[in-house]
């Protein structure tokens, strides 16, 4: 049997799912993988469709699982597009459509994958796959809705592989073994409104927040760790709304993010972040208050046979040998490593989120290869 990556890819593109839209995404897939046998069960949550697919019963350490979003990022101006964004047309050996990369390539290759493994070589195992609506959201009622579910049901991955887009440049040359922790932290100055002319007469908040975001920018948080970059801090805006030249405000707010590695955590940047508030605003009239959310914690799946084999099939399929990296943005893999090991394996990110996002109709196949070959050297 052969279920086509391309074709299934280019049906989940014609379903505009903008975040938190399904827009039809979900029972294609459930259809494809019903009729191969998978028992499938839909996982609705705060107004999310979320699909839950099990081929198999297996037991421990005999259950492969999937995990996947099939919600996109809104289109922009249509009229910027060379092609529909969701007209999944092909031009050149490209396919084109939002979703094409990031990524209802990556959940297509896998479906695909899943359904031809389970149809020609039954395993004695369980393959599994728990594909949201919600990655590209607040990601609160998606993967994690599912994990709550299986967690009530009894339902189980032993390892999971995250589809997401991998590979910077080229097919084949990316593993995520990890990511970094992500913490976006809202600071407030608040002073004294006054006349510019007459500044004793204010507090001006400005020139404490100032302080603060120069301390906070000029401080390095760390060298890097063993299989992490140096954590980043990045200024993201500075907002006063204040119109008028002759005034001195009474509020200012600047944001900050930051991407931290395994040194930290986020009650410890919360610490720190608190401590740089206070020594800014010491001795002046200006209060500092700072609101941190945490999007979540770093983490690694350390080398070893999991991630041997994702790499055995990524050599043996593009000739490329990857690198275990931990780089890049957050991802679902950091509510899947808190229910087992867990690693990401796609396509090439370059043209994810884009116009004209588009994807390799020879690379679709590839992946499916990819993600065959590990079924096979997993359950077979």
């Amino acid at each position: 049997m052969t279920t086509d990556p391309v074709d299934l890819t280019a049906r989940l593109v014609r379903c505009p799912s903008v975040t938190p839209e399904d827009a039809g995404a979900l029972d294609v897939l459930d259809r494809a993988l019903s009729a191969a046998g998978f028992a499938t069960t839909r996982v609705d949550r705060g107004g999310i469709r979320n699909l839950y697919a099990r081929w198999g019963e297996g037991r421990q350490g005999r259950r492969f699982g999937f995990n996947g979003h099939t919600d996109v990022v809104p289109v922009g101006d249509p009229a910027d597009w060379t092609h529909p964004p969701f007209g999944a047309e092909i031009h050149d050996g490209w396919l084109y459509g939002r979703g094409a990369v990031d990524m209802k390539s990556g959940v297509a290759a896998f479906a695909a994958a899943a359904i031809d493994f389970v149809t020609d070589t039954p395993p004695d195992g369980a393959v599994i796959l728990a594909i949201t609506g919600d990655e590209e959201g607040d990601a609160r009622d998606g993967t994690r809705a599912l994990l709550d579910w299986m967690d009530q049901a009894g339902e189980r991955m032993d390892v999971c592989l995250v589809g997401e887009p991998t590979c910077p440049e080229r097919m084949g040359e990316m593993i995520k073994i990890g990511r970094r922790g992500s913490l976006s932290a809202f600071v407030t100055a608040t002073g004294v409104q006054g006349h510019a002319a007459y500044p004793h007469l204010a507090a001006n908040p400005l020139p404490v927040l100032v302080r603060l975001l120069d301390r906070l920018a000029s401080t390095p948080l760390d060298d890097g760790t063993e299989h992490f970059d140096p954590s980043t801090l990045a200024i993201t805006t500075v907002d006063v709304g204040n119109p008028a030249t002759n005034v001195i405000p009474a509020t200012a707010r600047a944001t900050v993010n930051i991407r931290y590695n395994d040194a930290h955590s986020g009650a410890s940047l919360t610490a720190w972040l608190d401590e740089q508030a206070r020594a800014a605003s010491r001795g002046t009239d200006v209060a500092l208050s700072v609101t941190v959310r945490n999007s979540g914690e770093s983490f690694v799946t350390p080398p070893g046979p999991f991630s041997d084999l994702v790499a055995q099939a990524v050599r043996a399929e593009t000739g490329a040998t990857p690198v275990l990296s931990t780089s890049g943005g957050t991802s679902d893999a950091r509510f899947v490593r808190k229910h087992c090991p867990v690693v990401e394996f796609g396509l090439v990110g370059q043209r994810m989120h884009a116009v004209d996002e588009r994807v390799p109709v020879a690379d679709v196949h590839a992946l499916k290869a990819v993600y065959t070959r590990i079924l096979q050297g997993y359950l077979a």
